[in-house]
């Protein structure tokens, strides 16, 4: 579609929900749909969330408003969890629900295979970026997908055609808050305090405030609001989908007013071909200020503001020149009266909707010789069912009133409230057959269900326990520098060896590296856009090698698509049985790395497939969060104005930030790297080898320097001597005291560690 306002497409405007408030607001604003989540598997905690009995009332009130209804299911689901979860799952197939948003893998198989009627949209925790993760989620059935924020308009547009080319929609968040981290790839919160991004209960380390950095900001990783409200043209150009607003977490009033801004600049674009000037409204709710540098692929220091907090009053002050007391508290009373105008407008849209369960009434009709009838009065409709048999007179099994307000009663459910039965036209001393009663109650609960069949309840099959495949438990090293493909020399460990983020274009540096070095295994990161997706495809085309790790799918995608044996890394963060099997059977995976998110007793229920590795880290630098922007323009300073193609490539950089509760992370960027901000210690864990070796085909350790900063380094020849005699149980030279030598020799060597996160799980 080009950009030409006489378009036929649909634009959807899609809205936060987070509580019954919101979704009125929303849908009186004029959204087309909206999203919003359950008390439970919700990626916003903090949001007020609905109950199942609002979902079913908001599916009710939305749909009278052709607005349609997606649920966030958008966490990483544990082995314990899959019980409750398939509840849900099938109470959800019986609701008239649009959609359901999904980040664990796990959950794709299991809706695939088993609730087939429910439409499956890949979150925003996916952090979809490349062609190859589009044509994978497609495969393993994503009837849509929410791209990266990171994204620049070309890119969206790009991949937009790649989705459509596969028969998946594309979404794109156009206002709202920015995370600094791509989505699905920040452990900042989980780490430093155990709430994980992941799991809905993200304590926005990005917002907090530091110990003031060199170039002078107290709040150094803190990112402006998204606003694409003058990309519109651009977006519709792209054919993008749906226009997607942040902020499930905010109220009602934000809602409205965001929404009715877009509906109007939507609007007034589809039908004259031009933009609304005014976005001044937008500035009259919460915001942090507005950037669209991430759409326009201009990543400047401007795109940060140091202040987390509202900027409404700021915005009206500096834009009023008000420079005295009374000029400003003019502004001020101004602003609040325009605030509570958009309350009063609100309020009088949302006074005469609800959700309101629908009152119902039963009459039974009964008269001997004749069928029994039930009718129901369902709000403003009726409804009419009967038996296939008449009604006998008999004093042995009568039906009366007290049978068939038993049989009847569980229609007072999340749509429906039941109200007294009329029994004045029912004649007592009649029977008939209970299957028949049976029978009457489906002929009415298919009625009452919009004359859609109730899916039967589906039980949560039960998955078989397999042996590990290597009998015993192996080392694997993760190294980033040819200087240390020498430690293939001291150790009969795979070495796996880092592949960075950014690859300069048509460089054959790691190609030759691999071809020249066949013991070194190809590791693939989570993050491969554009340029750098093409370019990691060509290492595989060009080395074909026999197996690779990769953190990204889109990259395992095509491993698979060439026969290449591939084991699924620990960025992709996988915690239950189900998501094993999802990579198994829809990617020909051979094996994937458990979550360090995830403590010892949520390790300790998956089952693996058959034929299927399970690795786990043991030693590795903690990463918090990865940016496609510069943690440096705000720390310690950068005299680009903006980030270059070059910067990727050639810069490389280490700082420490301070929080003031005085806890401090290393703020690092490698040559090839994107800027990633670790946790100041290191992740070891020695008790896993005691613990879980029984699971575990690998125990792995990444000897990168990433993360490092200005720390110094253990010696790695020594730390890999360590680390096997560690796992070498069964060595009959190995016996107890040198093991416990090597755990205190590792405690040694890395005093800054810790395992916390195999304490605290999810």
């Amino acid at each position: 579609m080009s950009s030409e306002h006489n378009t036929s497409r649909k634009i959807e405007l899609l809205s936060p929900g987070g509580d019954v408030e919101a979704i009125k607001a929303a849908v009186v604003a004029g959204a087309n749909a909206v999203y919003c989540g359950l008390d439970t598997f919700n990626a916003r905690n903090r949001a007020s969330n609905l109950s199942f009995d609002e979902l079913n009332g908001v599916l009710r009130l939305a749909h009278q408003y052709n607005c349609q209804v997606f649920l966030t299911l958008n966490v990483v689901i544990l082995e314990q969890e899959l019980k409750a979860l398939f509840k849900l799952l099938n109470q959800l197939v019986n609701t008239t629900l649009d959609g359901i948003i999904v980040q664990d893998l796990g959950l794709f198989n299991l809706v695939k295979k088993y609730f087939p009627t429910l439409d499956i949209h890949a979150s925003t925790q996916l952090t979809t970026h490349n062609e190859g993760q589009i044509r994978f989620l497609s495969k393993i059935g994503a009837s849509r997908l929410n791209l990266s924020r990171e994204l620049n308009l070309e890119e969206i547009k790009s991949l937009t055609a790649t989705a459509h080319g596969n028969n998946v929609l594309t979404e794109v968040f156009v206002h709202g808050s920015l995370c600094i981290a791509f989505s699905g790839q920040c452990y900042s919160s989980s780490v430093s305090v155990g709430n994980s991004g992941n799991r809905g209960r993200c304590s926005q380390a990005c917002r907090d405030e530091y110990e003031i950095t060199a170039a002078g900001n107290k709040f150094p990783l803190n990112l402006k609001d998204n606003s694409a409200y003058f990309n519109l043209p651009e977006l519709v150009d792209a054919k993008v989908d749906s226009l997607k607003i942040e902020g499930r977490i905010k109220g009602a009033h934000y809602v409205y007013t965001v929404v009715d801004s877009w509906r109007k600049q939507i609007n007034s674009f589809v039908e004259s071909g031009k933009l609304l000037a005014d976005d001044s409204n937008l500035h009259k709710v919460f915001n942090r200020d507005f950037t669209n540098s991430f759409l326009t692929g201009d990543l400047t220091k401007s795109m940060f503001i140091d202040n987390p907090r509202d900027n409404s009053v700021n915005y009206a002050v500096d834009k009023s020149d008000a420079i005295s007391v009374v000029q400003i508290q003019e502004v001020k009373a101004e602003l609040y009266q325009d605030k509570n105008s958009l309350g009063e407008q609100l309020k009088k849209k949302v006074a005469a909707i609800n959700i309101d369960k629908i009152p119902l009434a039963l009459e039974f009709i009964g008269q001997e010789h004749q069928p029994l009838k039930v009718r129901a009065l369902a709000g403003n409709e009726v409804y009419e069912a009967q038996t296939e048999s008449v009604l006998l007179s008999s004093d042995k099994a009568v039906v009366d009133h007290d049978a068939l307000n038993k049989r009847f009663k569980s229609f007072n459910d999340a749509n429906y409230v039941m109200e007294e039965s009329n029994f004045d036209e029912f004649k007592s001393g009649l029977s008939i057959p209970f299957k028949e009663l049976t029978q009457l109650k489906k002929k009415m609960a298919y009625l009452l269900n919009n004359s859609k069949e109730l899916i039967a309840p589906v039980e949560l099959p039960k998955l078989a326990k397999h042996a590990k495949v290597d009998q015993d438990t192996k080392l694997s090293v993760l190294i980033a520098s040819e200087d240390d493909a020498a430690l293939a020399d001291i150790t009969e460990a795979d070495i796996y060896f880092k592949i960075p983020e950014s690859l300069k274009k048509n460089c054959t540096k790691y190609i030759e590296l691999l071809l020249r070095n066949p013991r070194l295994i190809p590791w693939f990161p989570a993050v491969l856009i554009g340029k750098d997706y093409i370019e990691a495809v060509k290492i595989l085309e060009q080395v074909k090698p026999t197996r690779i790790v990769s953190n990204n799918t889109g990259l395992a995608y095509k491993a698979f698509e060439m026969g290449i044996e591939w084991i699924a890394g620990p960025f992709l963060n996988t915690t239950n049985s189900y998501a094993l099997h999802t990579l198994q059977e829809e990617l020909n995976c051979a094996g994937a790395f458990i979550s360090n998110e995830i403590n010892k007793m949520q390790i300790r229920n998956i089952r693996r497939p058959n034929n299927f590795k399970l690795l786990y880290s043991i030693y590795h630098p903690i990463l918090m969060m990865t940016s496609r922007q510069c943690f440096f323009q705000q720390t310690v300073g950068c005299k680009k104005p903006s980030i270059e193609d070059g910067c990727m490539l050639k810069c490389k950089k280490s700082t420490t930030i301070t929080n003031v509760k005085g806890v401090s992370f290393a703020v690092d960027k490698q040559k090839g790297g994107y800027p990633s901000i670790y946790n100041h210690e290191q992740f070891l864990n020695v008790d896993v080898v005691n613990d879980l070796s029984e699971l575990f085909d690998e125990f792995f350790i990444d000897l990168t320097n990433i993360g490092a900063g200005s720390k110094d380094q253990p010696d790695k020849a020594v730390l890999v001597k360590y680390f096997e005699t560690l796992l070498n149980g069964n060595d009959e030279l190995t016996d107890n005291n040198r093991k416990e030598d090597s755990k205190a020799q590792l405690n040694r060597l890395v005093p800054i560690a810790t395992n916390a996160q195999y304490s605290q799980g999810l």
